[in-house]
């Protein structure tokens, strides 16, 4: 089935047309707002000045009790005497519509004339009226005089009807030079904003554009070379530069152990393997008696369990990481569990050496894998007694420390150098002083019981003063179960012990 890539879209382009539309929004939002302020206010401006029109020609009408009077032509109402657009016009009628009077502004008063007059009394507004193709705003007011059967003078009026009218070109020429100029700025500065917009985000991001590149040049052969360029900043791209660089450093870390692991693993494995192969060519070199054929072989199985002990170990380590959930964890009574397991080394050869303490009221139960746990003490036991000589003290102390629970293994050997304390758990590490002196071992034992710590949940440390022994702690949290008898008992080991 045939995919279509979907577009390639830089973040610059996303983030700019982000605030590109929100900007547009924005001033959109805004010319409207204006536009109809505007319109408002220019439309109570018409609306007052109309209003006070009306005000002015009613108070230029004269109430008596037999009727209104108004005396046209005689009276100077300052109103409409300019003959600008934007003055009011203004005209009086009768009860009749015949026009008593009107401004002197007023060329023709046909369209005033013809807008019908209010049946009540009060102003009554007509929004917009077309006279010539011009819009008009008109308010009219009917003024009557109350006569309620009382007979009206021949020379007054029953009722008046005052009109008032005013264009309203001027208002909307000035709200269409708004809209066009409140269009143009917008567009204007909608422009100059989303290039500079456009611009900075360029700018901003050019920093990951170039850690992207360097990223996509990194070889794994040159890693120890190469870096991300940092983009001198304090902000969120300096703060990824830094958490990528790091993350380089710890792979060049893990590529390092990883190369020395491959290379002690190799001569490790080499070993017996050339061993083996030496002791068969020797034995095919020529016809040998049984004896020698059966010694042979005894070697090549020596050889052998050797080189298995060593592939164990290697899966092991291997697959501690990915196991690091470990299924079947038992509440164990550690103490028991040590009384028990320390009698298991009752007939070897360092039995007298070793020695078990308990400390504390208790409790010492903990959460763990009977034969992982078997297997961390006795390489920790085998690493004392491999670094130690003979009627050296060893001490076991298991111990309760707030929430957790110790287990320690003392000795009162030559201890280890300060420069090789921090390589201890290393796979395959061995001491300059160990090689000189010929001490047994490969170097995976304290590395194992490391990884077995951590898949246990505990932490493995040690401490040491050179020439005063040395101390292995083993920490695993305190469980509040107890564990049934048979499971305080010392499980035999998954790896053979002696590394």
């Amino acid at each position: 089935m045939n995919v279509l890539a979907r577009p390639k879209i830089s973040l610059t382009t996303r983030l700019t047309a982000f605030f590109v539309g929100a900007l547009a929004l924005v001033l959109a939002g805004f010319s409207v707002t204006l536009y109809f302020v505007a319109r408002s206010a220019l439309s109570r401006q018409v609306d007052d000045r109309l209003a006070s029109a009306l005000h002015t020609l009613t108070a230029a009408v004269e109430r008596h009790p037999s009727g209104l009077e108004w005396e046209p032509f005689n009276r100077m109402v300052p109103l409409g005497i300019e003959p600008d657009a934007d003055e009011v016009r203004w005209t009086i009628r009768d009860g009749s519509g015949a026009v008593l009077e009107h401004s002197r502004n007023l060329t023709s008063d046909g369209f005033l004339s013809g807008i019908s007059a209010p049946i009540a009394e009060g102003p009554r507004i007509v929004p917009r009226v077309k006279e010539g193709g011009r819009p008009w705003r008109v308010v009219q007011r009917r003024l009557d005089a109350g006569l309620r059967g009382r007979k009206r003078s021949p020379e007054l009026h029953e009722s008046l009807i005052l009109t008032a009218a005013l264009r309203l070109d001027p208002a909307e020429s000035a709200l269409r030079n708004l809209g066009r100029l409140t269009a143009g700025l917008s567009v204007a500065v909608w422009v100059v904003f989303a290039a500079l917009g456009r611009r900075l985000c360029r700018r901003a991001l050019r920093p990951l554009s170039t850690m992207a590149e360097a990223a996509r040049g990194m070889r794994a052969a040159e890693l120890d070379q190469q870096q991300l360029p940092s983009p001198g900043t304090t902000d969120e791209l300096q703060e990824l530069s830094d958490a990528f660089n790091g993350l380089l450093d710890r792979l060049r870390e893990a590529f390092a152990r990883q190369s020395t692991f491959t290379g002690d693993a190799s001569h490790q494995l080499r070993t017996p393997l050339a061993a083996m192969i030496g002791q068969v060519d020797v034995a095919l070199r020529r016809d040998r008696p049984a004896e020698d054929y059966k010694r042979t072989l005894a070697l090549v199985r020596e050889n052998a369990a050797h080189l298995s002990e060593i592939v164990e170990m290697l899966l092991f380590l291997a697959r501690a990481d990915a196991e690091s959930a470990l299924p079947g964890l038992r509440a164990i009574d550690l103490a028991a569990w040590a009384r028990e397991h320390i009698s298991t080394w009752s007939e070897g050869r360092r039995a007298r050496d070793i020695s078990l303490a308990v400390e504390g009221d208790g409790p010492w139960q903990v959460r763990a894998h009977g034969p992982l746990l078997t297997q961390l003490v006795d390489n920790l036991l085998d690493n004392a007694c491999n670094h130690t000589d003979a009627g050296t003290t060893v001490r076991v102390i298991v111990a309760s420390e707030g929430d957790s629970v110790v287990l320690a293994v003392e000795d009162d050997g030559p201890g280890i150098d300060a420069d090789d304390l921090p390589l201890v758990f290393e796979p395959f590490f061995r001491s300059p002083r160990s090689r000189r002196q010929g001490r047994p071992g490969i170097g995976l034992g304290l590395a194992i019981a490391q990884r077995i710590a951590v898949s246990l949940g505990g932490e493995l440390t040690v401490r040491s003063i050179a020439g005063k022994g040395s101390t292995f702690r083993f920490r695993l949290p305190a469980a509040s179960e107890l564990a049934p008898p048979h499971v305080a008992t010392a499980e035999p080991a998954a790896i053979v012990a002696t590394v």
